[in-house]
């Protein structure tokens, strides 16, 4: 996915989690936002991954992710960390942070 998609990549215990309920909604309200910025969301919730076709422990090994707590990190198109979040990120945190990155901000629009 790096230089054609910027990824929410999101862990969770399980699928009950309240934070990963709560952010699966507000990335599906924002849809088209997430398609004008080329954004998709890759999900690791226990051992399932949905949304790429990476392992779960490769995952959890290389973004550092708790597969304890909810966490939420935004990867830019050149696979660096951009932010990461223990709580649900709301639409307007990732339209801001999307478009305060250098590639959003150079024309790609």
């Amino acid at each position: 996915m790096r230089w054609q998609h910027r990824v929410l990549l999101v862990s969770a215990p399980d699928d009950d989690d309240p934070e990963l309920v709560r952010q699966r909604g507000i990335f599906a309200a924002m849809q088209a936002a997430a398609g004008e910025r080329d954004l998709v969301m890759v999900t690791v919730v226990g051992d399932v991954v949905g949304g790429a076709w990476d392992a779960a422990t490769t995952l959890r090994r290389r973004h550092r992710l708790d597969g304890d707590r909810f966490v939420a990190v935004l990867i830019g198109k050149d696979g660096g960390e951009k932010s990461r979040s223990g709580t649900a990120v709301t639409a307007g945190e990732l339209v801001a942070d999307i478009d305060a990155m250098p590639m959003r901000r150079g024309g790609e629009r």
